[in-house]
């Protein structure tokens, strides 16, 4: 990718492509390489529902009668999604349509009621917990009869002995090589598709075309003199990973391999045995792959390239092992409501899993098509063959238990559960891998990631559900490996019995910071108003939060067989700040951490090759915990909460203008994942996760007479304003000013007014309601 340093590196034009599925479905597409968080087109047709109304979040929804549903079992499913599955999903794989259609009736109707069952449980809760805070407001919340309280109503459960992990057949991607991680919204298959390539990345680029050196590129053709500077910087990181003995790369004339050594002007590396191998001939190699902490690092020479031919040496890139694993994600970050949207999702996993997915797009006036890479073979220092992996190790993040999908009907007609749909359609999809000999998984696993649970019992109800779904499937048991999301309170309260509920299966815990505060806010709703949103973060919870992710992680042995995560930069234009503060990732022990675009993530690498993170977690499991769960459930209320006006005022306005920001785009172009510019203009990557901060954040203030509800209500009306400046070059944005009366913005306002009603706080049930409304009103 280093010939993109020659190129004009402005800003790139709008590119128009599409996305398979049974439906043409467009998209939009900016300043791609840059960033996974770009807007894209949603459907221009509408998706058919029965022909009779329902009421949805209090949404009264039209449902149209041009839908065909086919009765499966006791089901009726969407004629969309029958196709897809009988004609396309199963084709190549050892299950029968019949087979398939009966355990998707078993799980509905088998573990449909559980589910339901542990939804009201999180209410039950809930309600205990407010009545709580009703009562005890005047007496704090880290009084010794909070703890009491929350043990006798089962939220707070007795940790029991020490265990070990039993999880087996993890590929090393996950088990033993730290590094970043992407998460995408797998609805784009071009996004999807850069995910999975992005095992490897050009580190020239990366510092080129970013502000990762201080500044950004200046605007026009390859400037010769940023670009030496690139060179220079990517030489210093040689030096400090793979130092040479009595010289520098930044001397060096030539690379050649003698007697199965890499030689650098004829001296030796200082630790020989980080030379791996090498393409060409050996006295003039094409390419040295070089390894340290287990990832690699190729160093590219071709004196015919612009860059190449100016080096005294001839290296013409860097290029980094980068994304060692990314989620390919069906929730927050995509906007899947019915089954055309669900295909979409499917039908790119399908092709990630057979190895078949394609985008064809138009860059430069110039049709190109993108494909997965194959993997890299070198030749070793022992004359064999060395073979690298091309592709990132994907997973696929499932919903959590909560929403339901009207792809499918139960006989009475209620939609089933669209976890339960997710699991076996995401594991059935990955058995199209697990035939193949160089596909994802070389141990024949399938790595499914499982948000939102909220404690044991549901990380237990996962893990029978995956293996109802091996049963169905004839998989041998423990095939499906789960990652646990560490973002729900009473999850991280619990976490190391969560772990233990799915221990022969668990192979990623994350922490996720933000769904945590969303939860956070809204399960101590009543205990009073909350600081502001840059001073919860600087609370006491967060710290032993992240530190007891890890350190619980450890002590249950994912070292070696797991992955320990930490959550995303958020900022995907701000690589220099990246750089400066990321390394505090695997500083902290985590063997991953997500990323926002491949750019980031060959930048993050570096962290990797400076940070031994296997060293640092022995540190930790020798010195013990570092943080216990009395200040992991400190609640970060504003105490004193003496706010000048124009403080509320701009906390009320930063909330209103991220809500609006995300949520036009959500409900009018489908779009689950945008990088939508703040109140500063500054771009910030934005979910359901970010919109849960906002919202909650709204509410509780309303709830506790911060502001009245006219004051958000005015703030809502000059966001909307900003916001729709903020988008007025996108020709598909539908303006909120001045009637204020699309849908898109009374789902935002309803996410605000609404927001103590919500279960666990979340968005979903107001983005799907509006979204479906939406799709129904232009049919």
């Amino acid at each position: 990718m280093a010939q993109e340093m020659g190129a004009r590196l402005g800003k790139r034009p709008l590119l128009l492509g599409k996305m398979q599925a049974h439906k043409v479905i467009g998209a939009l597409f900016e300043n791609l390489e840059q960033s996974f968080a770009v807007r894209s087109l949603a459907s221009t047709e509408h998706s058919p529902y029965l022909d009779q109304s329902k009421v949805f979040n209090g949404i009264h929804i039209r449902e149209n009668d041009m839908t065909q549903r086919i009765e499966k079992h006791g089901l009726q499913v969407d004629k969309v999604l029958v196709d897809f599955i009988e004609n396309d999903a199963l084709n190549g794989i050892d299950v029968s349509a019949d087979q398939f259609w009966a355990g998707l009736s078993d799980l509905a109707h088998d573990f449909g009621p559980k589910n339901r069952a542990l939804l009201a449980e999180r209410e039950e809760i809930q309600s205990k917990i407010d009545a709580w805070h009703k009562t005890h407001k005047a007496g704090g919340d880290t009084r010794d009869g909070y703890f009491e309280f929350l043990r006798e109503i089962g939220y707070l459960l007795p940790e029991g002995d020490d265990f070990q992990i039993e999880t087996q057949n993890v590929d090393p991607e996950i088990a033993t090589v730290p590094g970043p991680q992407l998460v995408v919204p797998v609805t784009n298959a071009r996004f999807a598709l850069n995910a999975a390539n992005a095992r490897w990345g050009s580190l020239y680029d990366g510092f080129y075309g970013t502000d990762a050196m201080g500044s950004l590129p200046p605007k026009g053709a390859y400037d010769k003199g940023r670009g030496a500077r690139v060179v220079a910087r990517a030489r210093v990181f040689l030096d400090d990973i793979f130092p040479v003995q009595g010289t520098s790369h930044a001397d060096a004339r030539r690379y050649h391999v003698q007697d199965g050594a890499l030689l650098i002007d004829d001296l030796p590396l200082a630790q020989p045995e980080k030379f791996v191998g090498y393409q060409g001939h050996p006295k003039a190699p094409d390419a040295v792959i070089l390894c340290n902490n287990g990832l690699h690092v190729e160093l590219v020479f071709d004196r015919t390239h612009v860059i190449g031919s100016r080096d005294q040496a001839g290296l013409a890139d860097v290029v980094m092992e980068s994304a060692l694993s990314a989620i390919m994600d069906c929730e927050d970050s995509v906007a899947c409501v019915d089954a055309e949207d669900k295909v979409v999702a499917y039908a790119n996993w399908l092709g990630l899993m057979r190895g078949d997915l394609e985008e064809t797009f138009e860059k430069g006036g110039t049709q190109m098509t993108r494909r997965l890479h194959a993997d890299r073979v070198y030749t070793g220092p022992d004359g064999g063959e060395v073979t690298l992996k091309g592709r990132a190790l994907l997973w696929v993040r499932n919903v959590g238990h909560l929403m339901t999908n009207p792809a499918v009907l139960d006989r009475d007609g209620t939609e089933i559960g669209e976890g339960l749909m997710d699991a076996l359609c995401t594991v059935m999809l990955a058995m199209h891998d697990l035939k193949r000999e160089s596909g994802n998984s070389v141990h024949g696993s399938v790595y499914v990631v499982k948000p939102k649970m909220h404690g044991p019992a549901e990380v237990t109800f996962s893990d029978e559900i995956f293996a109802k779904v091996e049963d169905i499937l004839g998989l041998p048991r423990n095939t499906v490996k789960i990652g646990i999301m560490d973002e729900e309170r009473r999850t991280s309260a619990n976490l190391k019995e969560c772990i233990r509920a799915a221990k022969a299966r668990v192979a990623f815990i994350n922490t996720g910071f933000l769904d945590r505060t969303g939860d956070e806010i809204h399960t101590s709703m009543e205990a009073g108003p909350f600081s502001r949103k840059d001073f919860i973060k600087r609370k006491a919870w967060i710290g032993a939060y992240e530190n007891l992710n890890v350190d619980i992680g450890l002590e249950c042995g994912l070292q070696g067989k797991a992955q320990i995560g930490k959550g995303m930069w958020a900022m995907p234009d701000l690589m220099a700040a990246m750089l400066e503060q990321k390394i505090d990732h695997p500083k902290s022990g985590a063997s991953c951490a997500w990323v926002p675009s491949p750019t980031a993530a060959t930048l993050h690498a570096m962290h990797y090759h400076l940070v031994d993170v296997l060293k640092v977690q022995d540190s930790i499991k020798a010195n013990g915990r570092r943080a216990n769960v009395q200040t992991l459930l400190e609640i970060p209320l504003a105490k004193y909460a003496e706010w000048n006006p124009e403080q509320i005022q701009r906390e009320v306005e930063n909330n209103a203008q991220g809500i609006l920001g995300y949520v036009v785009r959500w409900i009018d172009q489908g779009v689950g994942c945008s990088k939508v510019p703040d109140i500063n203009d500054v771009g910030l990557m934005e979910d359901r996760a970010t919109c849960r901060i906002s919202s909650q954040a709204l509410a509780n203030w309303l709830h506790h007479d911060i502001v009245s509800e006219q004051q958000v209500r005015a703030a809502m009306e000059k966001m909307a304003e900003v916001v729709d400046r903020q988008n007025e070059g996108d020709n598909l944005y539908r303006k909120m000013a001045p009637g204020f009366d699309t849908i898109a913005y009374q789902a935002a306002c309803d996410l605000v007014f609404k927001g103590r009603a919500q279960p666990s706080g979340y968005t979903e049930p107001v983005l799907h309601a509006r979204r479906l409304e939406l799709k129904a009103s232009v049919a």
